[in-house]
């Protein structure tokens, strides 16, 4: 009977899955999410090249990944910062009903702004079914859900659903903290946050040039010890590159200025992850059997990265903040004719992994999750080019991000089909664009269009109102 039992459990958990254009895979498909922190749209070169930038860094594993896979260039993240950008992913819900709405400093700023402390256990936490499902889930890289600056009595990355975790001073657990190395002849300066007085996890002091490569490798030792166990993996790689403060190796040859420090960065990220991704690729099993999602949380810092064409970056809701790119690479697991396609027309967004990438696995879905996102399963295997929403997507501006008072940012947006609408929370300086067309944002159409402007400043005013309705109903934080 025990080993009847062991059977039928294999069946049940390789039942379901998607190989590539729907064959059922012998199974369970290993998932890897590259996140990469304050990336532009246009600074991978492989992006560049879509709307004719200039190259300034060249990104040859990435680009490989690309060549190899899908590029999705209409696809968004939940937030213009990292914190709540990160609990869309996770949760798979607006960040807002969580009252993560900016990144999570310490307790008395995360009090003046609004903001909780850490994610709420109580909120869905879709890697944390991959777990239960007999998966070794792990978290490598930046986290920013709770545990960073002074509050130390954050859950630990692992209560999540994750079996290991190493993060950096934006979490709790072992810990990697970075050494800023600027090759002057002084001392490096330890760069913590706070981090290294909170306690709670091992610290290791690693040169910042070095991070990323520390991070992929204890990423990579983690998918060979699944492999070991004969188990599959869910694994979280979301870098601190290519975010501010900017300290490359010492090539031998002088770097200047704040972009040129951020192209050297970014080059070198490219190049410490590659041992991850050959590994898959030479690998024929996890090359068959593994889907890889490489993307940013959000637009630029100024001065550094790229979002061009499109307008604003990091902390604004036009397209430069929230517009991502992304690559979907998975040889044995997308369509036929998938790889080195470029899909422009499915608009979507990082809510929509959750639902997705569980689809993709033949996980059910708890009653108890209700996610905000949508299945875009087939999208992301490339069966498909295009799903219809059934409902916009919406943003809000962090409120720490409010713009000059002579011309304030929008507070709200929303993207429907064709369209992208922006307000201000009381309705007014309504902006619409058809972003099809107009991706930079230049030609306000509001004027022209009453019925949309209504229609879309309706449909936000009261997703604003569910939003805080949810947050209203949930039992009152200890946090």
């Amino acid at each position: 009977m025990k080993h009847l039992s062991l059977l039928l459990l294999t069946f049940f958990l390789c039942a379901g899955t998607a190989g590539a254009d729907g064959e059922s895979a012998s199974a369970p498909p290993n998932i890897v999410v590259v996140l990469i922190d304050d990336m532009g749209w246009s600074d991978l070169s492989c992006f560049a090249g879509i709307v004719s930038q200039p190259q300034s860094v060249h990104t040859p594993h990435i680009d490989r990944l690309a060549a190899e896979g899908q590029r999705f260039t209409s696809f968004y993240v939940s937030a213009p910062l990292c914190s709540p950008s990160r609990c869309g992913i996770m949760t798979g819900q607006y960040p807002q009903r969580w009252k993560i709405t900016s990144y999570l400093a310490s307790r008395q700023e995360n009090i003046k702004r609004g903001t909780a402390q850490w994610l709420d256990l109580k909120a869905p936490s879709f890697p944390r079914l991959f777990q239960e499902k007999g998966y070794a889930a792990g978290h490598f890289g930046k986290w920013h859900l709770g545990g960073q600056r002074d509050v130390g009595d954050a859950p630990l990355i692992t209560e999540y659903g994750f079996d290991k975790s190493l993060t950096n001073f934006e979490g709790l657990g072992d810990r990697i903290l970075p050494l800023k190395n600027a090759f002057d002849g002084k001392e490096p300066e330890k760069h913590a946050l706070g981090s290294d007085k909170l306690g709670r996890g091992k610290i290791e002091w690693v040169e910042r040039h070095r991070v990323t490569g520390k991070y992929t490798a204890a990423a990579l030792d983690f998918i060979k010890n699944a492999e070991k166990e004969k188990k599959p993996f869910y694994v979280n790689l979301w870098l601190d590159d290519v975010h501010s403060p900017f300290f490359p190796s010492n090539s031998g040859d002088a770097v200047n200025g704040k972009k040129e420090r951020y192209h050297r960065v970014l080059a070198e990220m490219d190049t410490q992850l590659s041992p991850l991704f050959d590994y898959v690729r030479g690998n024929p099993a996890l090359r068959d059997n593994t889907l890889i999602l490489l993307l940013s949380d959000n637009g630029p810092e100024p001065g550094a990265g790229s979002s061009l064409p499109f307008k604003g970056g990091k902390g604004q809701l036009y397209e430069g903040g929230i517009r991502s790119p992304l690559i979907v690479w998975g040889p044995g697991l997308l369509g036929k004719k998938v790889s080195g396609t470029q899909n422009g027309q499915a608009v979507f967004t990082s809510i929509d992994f959750a639902p997705a990438l569980l689809k993709i696995a033949g996980i059910p879905v708890p009653q108890e999750y209700h996610f905000d996102g949508e299945n875009f399963a087939d999208v992301l295997l490339g069966k498909t080019a295009e799903k219809q929403r059934v409902k916009p997507v919406f943003w809000q501006r962090p409120p720490d991000r409010p713009g000059p008072q002579d011309n304030p940012l929008p507070d709200l947006a929303l993207r429907w089909n064709e369209w992208k609408f922006l307000m201000q929370f009381d309705g007014s300086h309504p902006q619409l664009y058809r972003i099809v067309d107009d991706p930079s944002e230049s030609q306000n159409l509001a004027d022209k269009e009453p019925q949309l402007v209504a229609s879309f400043r309706k449909q936000l005013q009261e997703w604003r109102e569910e939003i805080n309705s949810f947050i209203t109903a949930q039992k009152p934080s200890t946090h």
